[in-house]
């Protein structure tokens, strides 16, 4: 066969039933209505015999377990095998949950029916493979993802602490505001423009069904790009979001403070999808044009230490989550981000109880060419990603966040110290951050032999 590079594009409607309970905070939030349609979205590789698949699914994330199902009957179906399958999640916080033995009969029916769905997107992508030729570029997307951990004056450390607070110091860390466009022109066929940024889509709220920043932006670049595909995958965005607390002029138009008092709206959803938008169109007409040599995937299992409780630790969580199950969460007394994360972190703790003291997992590695694809189980803080984008063995490094499973938090060893939502509900001990860089530069080194 010969070695010509192809590529195949697929799509399909995940939306699901309404009365499901949606993902994305420690309240309960049933499916009322639906603003836009969740979808997936599946890209296919061919180079000679070697084929992979990459799919981007409009969920908040799916676990391991679950994930490793979905794979496996896929590669069950196409041929492929499993280490050649990513199924990576946008993260919007308006997706329902899915879990297979799920007391919730509508989750339980949700969860297979997005198997046959990721099945069916599969198949089409790589019956949609053309040949293809390949670029890439960078774009910005300026003030629309910011670091959400802050300093505070009395030395604390806070997460969301609120528009305008006067006790702000700074943030801790910097934001990557780089927009990396992978473009895919095909013969006789669309094209496919492949997107990644790193920003939490937690932007709409409420209790209606919606794919969030990533959704509307797939919809604004094609209606910007004639006879182009967009698929989005998400990037290292553990401690970023979309909260700006020193908002000036009409920043705040179209948004309302949640129960959070984080400020959302859909408007804002489409303005961060635009400013997105403006990155991808400042690389895709002068993206630069590479050879695609080789295509190879390679994924590992990394050992990791959970973050268990000690025994005076587990007294108090139990009594913490007992009230949050039993729906009497009001009677802590927190309010906002500080009631979430507390919340949050007595479930961590009562979760790992008698769970062993390590947790293997799947860090993930796609070379396209010159280009690498890094896919993190979970949610990584910024310089995580920062970290594997300069290594030198590529031309470009797209980490992603959520990809081959959604395992937690991932904040680096500082962020145990200061405290901090992210750090104080991870399931994983402090110094995981830094395996993980170091074990994703190892990756990226095998892939480039």
């Amino acid at each position: 066969m010969l070695n010509i590079f192809k590529v195949g594009f697929s799509r399909i409607n995940i939306t699901p039933m309404m009365g499901i309970p949606l993902m994305g905070y420690y309240q309960v939030r049933i499916a009322d209505g639906v603003l836009d349609d969740l979808e997936a979205n599946a890209i296919a590789y061919q180079l000679g015999e070697m084929k992979t698949l990459m799919i981007s699914v409009d969920h908040c994330g799916l676990k391991q377990e679950i994930l490793n199902q979905y794979r496996e009957k896929i590669a069950v179906i196409t041929g492929l095998t499993i280490d050649n399958i990513f199924v990576s999640a946008t993260h919007t916080h308006t997706g329902p949950e899915t879990i297979f033995d799920s007391d919730n009969e509508k989750v339980r029916e949700y969860a297979k029916i997005l198997q046959t769905k990721l099945v069916d997107v599969a198949c089409w992508a790589l019956a949609d493979l053309k040949p293809a030729k390949m670029g890439w570029g960078i774009g910005q997307a300026p003030n629309v993802a910011f670091i959400r951990r802050f300093r505070m004056k009395d030395g604390s450390v806070k997460t969301n602490p609120g528009v305008n607070n006067p006790n702000i110091v700074a943030p801790i860390g910097e934001v990557d505001e780089r927009v990396s466009v992978v473009r895919f022109d095909r013969e006789c066929a669309d094209s496919v423009v492949l997107v990644n940024f790193a920003n939490h889509p937690d932007v709409v709220g409420g209790l209606k069904i919606s794919a969030d920043w990533p959704g509307l932006l797939r919809k604004n670049v094609e209606k910007a790009i004639d006879n182009v595909k967009c698929i989005f995958f998400n990037g290292v965005q553990g401690d970023v979001n979309h909260v700006n607390v020193h908002p000036t002029g009409g920043y705040l138009n179209d948004m309302f403070v949640d129960f959070d008092d984080v400020a959302r709206g859909y408007g804002h959803a489409n303005y961060i999808a635009r400013v997105v938008l403006g990155g991808v169109l400042q690389a895709f007409d002068k993206v630069q044009y590479v050879n695609v040599n080789k295509i190879e995937s390679k994924i590992v299992k990394i050992a990791v230490q959970t973050n268990k409780a000690n025994k005076e630790e587990l007294l108090m969580a139990h009594k913490i989550n007992d009230l949050y199950v039993a729906g009497r969460a009001n009677e802590l007394p927190y309010e906002g981000m500080m009631l979430t994360t507390v919340v949050a972190e007595a479930a961590r703790m009562v979760r790992l109880e008698n769970q062993p003291k390590t947790y293997e997992m799947l860090l993930s590695g796609m070379r396209i060419g010159p280009i690498v694809f890094v896919g993190i189980p979970g949610e990584p803080f910024t310089n995580v990603g920062r970290e594997l984008k300069e290594t030198t063995e590529f031309e470009l490094i797209i980490p992603m966040c959520n990809t081959n499973g959604k395992e937690g938090y991932f904040p680096m060893q500082d962020s145990y110290d200061e405290g901090g939502y992210e750090a104080r509900t991870s399931t994983f001990k402090a110094g995981t951050a830094e395996f993980i860089i170091a074990e994703g530069k190892r990756l990226i080194k095998e892939l480039a032999k």
